[in-house]
């Protein structure tokens, strides 16, 4: 099935992968299909699968690639049990696939391309969360199920099911911080990872954590405080308590990141305003395979020593344009506090606004009396 209108033709071609072998098949697609996802992310292919035939939707050169892809794949399971994410991302890399989709990437920016879809395709798209399409998503967590309220914490729900790693920028009492460990226990409650770290910067609101009792990571817990109870009302005291014992949730300061490479993980910076730009990097650079990172801060509160610049200023124009990554950013009509919260942000922006202008006719007046 082919639909032949311009640049952006798009081609849907089923293919059959033998023998049908469930053994062999699973360990292609891999634990809650993240081979398969990875492939459609990389190539920019809709890949839908049913027992050993295949369903591939995309540009015509780009299918016919990830479908020789597909069978060199199956041709590695004979002797392998697990296909592991970094593997297909070797098999990828020597394809050379990536001049091919970066082409076909270009060429549809001058039109979207429309994929034709069986009906099967249809009626099991129309089956799944609302999250993969234009409608609400829902959160569903083991305690309760969380529905994000309004564009901005829709899109960015969205955003982090999409994505492998993503910033929710905006004020206090915005959600995005209590939606990032929503996403987290889904994710990890669906085995789409195996565990949560929940990391944040070594850096106090005007107060010294030398005086604080204990060793880095546990002056560093309180501040934490907010994620624990957020796990605890999402999963549950004990359940959340057992995690920590068995370290698949994890809490990590920025500091104890380094040398690190995080696989199969949900990473959650809070705080990022307090990152440094070479922290920052740091911290990006450690996201393994099958882990998604979710960056959280307000500029607006950034406790960092004068003339220290803001990890998280920057990155928004270092990382702007590179696909994957997805910036949400937050005002205060997105503020789900007590009213007054939005208030009083509202006021902080305008007095901070005002003080600038008058610093700026203050300077233009100086130059005049000179």
């Amino acid at each position: 099935m082919q639909n032949t209108s311009d640049a952006t033709t798009t081609l849907a071609k089923k293919i059959s992968l033998e023998p049908n072998d469930s053994r062999r098949l699973a360990a292609l697609v891999g634990p809650v299909d993240q081979n398969i996802k990875h492939l459609e992310r990389r190539l920019g292919v809709s890949i839908r699968s049913r027992g050993n035939e295949f369903q591939l939707s995309g540009a015509p050169d780009v299918v016919q690639a990830a479908e020789a892809l597909l069978h060199q794949l199956y041709r590695e399971t004979v002797d392998r049990d697990v296909i592991e994410p970094d593997f297909v991302h070797l098999f990828l890399q020597q394809a050379g696939l990536d001049e091919l989709v970066a082409q076909t990437s270009s060429a549809n920016k001058q039109g979207q391309p429309v994929v034709m879809m069986s009906d099967a395709d249809r009626s099991a798209e129309s089956s799944t969360d609302t999250s993969s399409s234009g409608g609400e998503p829902v959160i569903r967590t083991p305690k309760k199920s969380i529905k994000p309220r309004g564009g901005n914490q829709q899109s960015y729900c969205r955003a982090i099911r999409k994505n492998d790693i993503n910033f929710g920028i905006g004020p206090a009492g915005t959600g995005k911080t209590y939606l990032a460990v929503a996403c987290a226990v889904e994710a990890l409650e669906s085995q789409q990872v195996s565990r949560i770290l929940l990391v944040r910067p070594a850096v106090e609101a005007g107060e010294k954590l030398g005086f604080l009792p204990g060793d880095l990571a546990q002056k560093i817990d309180p501040y934490l405080r907010p994620l624990y109870d957020a796990l605890y009302e999402m999963l549950g005291v004990e359940r959340v308590n057992k995690y920590i014992e068995r370290n698949i949730i994890e809490v990590a300061p920025l500091a104890y990141m380094r040398g690190r490479t995080l696989n199969n993980a949900f990473i959650i910076l809070d705080e990022s305003q307090n990152t440094t730009v070479a922290q920052m990097k740091m911290f990006l650079t450690r996201i393994g395979f099958g882990s998604t990172a979710v960056v959280t801060g307000d500029i607006t509160q950034i406790d960092l020593p004068r003339g220290e610049n803001s990890g998280l200023i920057n990155v928004r124009d270092v990382l702007a344009r590179v696909s994957g990554i997805e910036f949400t950013h937050f005002g205060s009509k997105d503020v789900v506090r007590h009213p007054l919260v939005q208030k009083i942000v509202d006021a902080y922006e305008s007095f901070q606004g005002d003080g600038e202008s008058r610093r700026g006719d203050d300077r233009r007046g100086s130059g005049r009396g000179q």
